[in-house]
């Protein structure tokens, strides 16, 4: 294995040196100095001048050290695209299929919703979003925390935590159906090539490969960490990025072959949600402690900047024209706009009298931001151009990962709507 972060004072990996002859080690080992002392300025020089608006991850109080990555050498066998994956459109824009009020025709004829959790009070609350009204509500079972659209947009899942179940719920009708038993589904991503359901199981640490449609357990890969939450996939398909909320840490997954390839610590953090670049170079990981954004290389699987954003750093949506991320900051109830050609906050919205802004969606045209209000049981529905709250909904208790429903795309990886 090889540990990102014992390097040279050149930034590059230590590594032994060839013996040489006694008559010209002297003259080598000298040259050596010269070269490392004039890397070294350049290294500095170039992190200064960072033109990107970025800064450096935060320090970490007391910790004494700094992130840290291990990769197995498996990770090199990860395939150059996973097979069965649909082609992307766009290889500078992995979002190109999301466009607005590009449905596919598997769900133009659905009625749009928003679908709310209400974990708390163990139903799901129903919104129209064109009247602002809740216009139904339902049981599910325990603790539910996300509704899922299902990679073939035929379905949506509700994963009842506690309740150890699926809740399928009918997007034609808006109506549930007969819960499908299912161990600790915290949250639910589905493989790019759409075989797979991926289970989130938190509590049981583990990652539950099951099929797509039937639910039945295929593989299950336990997790190295605390608190599996949230993850997102590369652009060609072949791994994804999960975060650990409670240990500080990142996996990286293989995903053709079902195996963790890499684990990366972030001392001090608390990663949130996970979300991939449109051109597929960084993915994003919201930090609750760190109330910003730290960019991760996903090849090399290091920390490479942060984007401070505000307090409580939490949920991520790209608009519809894959320019901005939409970033839910809840513990001061903002949402910070991220330009992500430079990289950097473009503004931030602050909710009129505070708010707990948490899971959501973005509206089919673009236009509204769609989010719960985790602590304070409502639902925020944002203006996307003014950043102004045209509605503040109240639902159930503790409401989380609403889906806004249907949205642009081919397909869905996931979580409360990840569309490719």
């Amino acid at each position: 294995m090889t540990r990102v972060g014992e390097t040279t004072r050149a930034g590059r990996p230590v590594r032994q040196r060839a013996s040489t002859p006694a008559a010209s080690g002297v003259l080598v080992r000298r040259w050596a100095l010269v070269l490392v002392g004039i890397a070294t300025i350049v290294v500095l020089f170039v992190f200064a001048s960072d033109p990107g608006g970025r800064s450096s991850p935060p320090a970490v109080p007391s910790s004494g050290t700094g992130t840290t990555s291990t990769v197995s050498q498996a990770a090199s066998t990860i395939p150059a695209g996973l097979p069965g994956m649909p082609p992307v459109l766009n290889s500078n824009d992995i979002y190109a299929a999301d466009r607005p009020g590009a449905l596919s025709p598997v769900v133009k004829n659905f009625p749009s919703l928003v679908y709310v959790p209400n974990s708390e009070s163990d139903t799901v609350s129903v919104i129209d979003p064109t009247t602002y009204k809740v216009v139904n509500t339902f049981p599910v079972g325990g603790l539910p925390q996300h509704v899922v659209p299902s990679w073939d947009l035929r379905t949506l899942w509700v994963t009842n935590d506690q309740g150890n179940s699926l809740t399928p719920v009918d997007p034609a009708t808006g109506k549930p159906g007969a819960p499908v038993p299912v161990e600790d589904p915290y949250n639910m991503y589905f493989t790019p090539d759409g075989r797979y359901a991926i289970v989130v199981a938190e509590a049981l640490k583990r990652l539950d490969f099951r099929d797509a449609h039937t639910m039945q357990l295929v593989h299950s890969l336990p997790v190295p960490c605390e608190g599996a939450d949230h993850a997102d996939f590369s652009a060609d398909g072949t791994y994804m990025i999960v975060s650990c909320e409670f240990s500080s840490q990142m996996l990286k997954v293989d995903v053709a072959h079902q195996q963790l390839v890499g684990t990366l610590t972030i001392p001090g953090s608390s990663p949130q949600d996970v979300k991939t670049s449109p051109d597929g170079k960084v993915f994003y990981e919201a930090d609750l402690k760190a109330n910003g954004l730290y960019e991760i290389d996903g090849s090399s699987f290091r920390v490479i900047g942060f984007i401070p954003t505000g307090k409580g750093a939490h949920g991520l949506y790209v608009s519809r024209d894959s320019r901005y991320m939409y970033v839910s900051n809840r513990g001061e109830g903002s949402v910070s706009l991220v330009d992500l050609s430079s990289r950097s906050v473009a503004t931030t919205w602050h909710i009129p009298g505070g708010g707990s802004p948490d899971m959501g969606g973005v509206s089919a045209d673009g236009r509204v931001l769609w989010l719960t209000g985790r602590y304070n049981s409502d639902v925020y529905a944002i203006d996307t151009t003014s950043g102004q709250l045209l509605a503040r909904i109240p639902v159930g208790h503790g409401p989380h990962g609403l889906s806004v429903y249907p949205q642009p795309g081919r397909y869905s990886l996931g979580h409360t709507g990840v569309f490719r």
